[in-house]
Parts: C-alpha cells; structure tokens; sequence
C-alpha cells in the first residue's frame, strides 16, 4: 500500500489522516478501513488529505464512496486540505470542491460538526441530559 491511514476519535467524529499516494491499487482499501473505523454513533469522518502527495480519479471516487457511504448512515463527510497541499488541485479541477465541504485544517473540519450540532439543538434549553438515541442506519 502507497498510502497510510491513521484514526483518531475526536468529539463523536472519527479524524482519518492519510499520507503517502492514493490511487487504484489502495483506494478501496482506504474506503474499506474508515467505514470499518466508524462507528455508527459518529457524528461522521475528517478525512485529513494533508499528508498525501498524490491522488488519481481513484482516490476522487474514493472521496464520494465515502460520502455516499456515510450518508448512507445518517453521517457527513468533511475533507481536511491545506491550501498548499499537492491535491488542492486535483479536487478542484475534479469538482470535488464544489460538492464537498473542505476545510483548511482538521480542527477547522471539526467546527463543521459542532455548527451543526448547535443548529440542532432544541430552542430554550440544553439536551446535554436527555438521553441520546442510535443514529438512523
């Protein structure tokens, strides 16, 4: 495998860095091990691009597998790319940008999830106590 994934949990959402090349010979691969590393009482993935030097169409179509993967299960997909990443271009050139929320770093991708928690939040008061239910699968 050209490419490397590591996992970390951070507030319900499950941060996967990735370095090295993703093409065709490991983007299943990938796919396969965050869908596998999430559970489903995520709030959904970072996939952090910031350590990968190379991306063909195999890893763009990776990027919506995910997507689709996890909105499948009530999820979100946030993309993690430096400006001056290697693949800023690709993606944008691919349309990826357009479609896809992106952020410049993991800890701006994490903001995405606690605005969407706040917008969910019942109006007058705090769920923090209530109880918490399974996600729609």
């Amino acid at each position: 495998m050209l490419a490397d994934v590591r996992f970390d949990a951070r507030d319900q959402v499950v941060v996967a860095s990735v370095t090295g090349e993703v093409d065709l010979s490991n983007a299943t691969q990938l796919c396969d091990a965050v869908g596998e590393a999430t559970p489903n009482t995520a709030l959904g993935v970072v996939l952090d691009l910031g350590g990968v030097d190379y991306l063909d169409s195999a890893g763009i179509h990776l990027i919506y597998r995910l997507r689709e993967n996890l909105r499948a299960r009530g999820q979100k997909l946030m993309l993690a790319i430096p400006p001056d990443s290697p693949v800023q271009d690709s993606l944008r050139l691919a349309g990826v940008t357009q479609h896809l929320p992106i952020a410049s770093s993991v800890d701006e991708a994490l903001t995405g999830f606690t605005e969407d928690e706040a917008a969910q939040a019942p109006v007058g008061g705090s769920d923090r106590d209530a109880p918490q239910g399974e996600p729609a699968v």
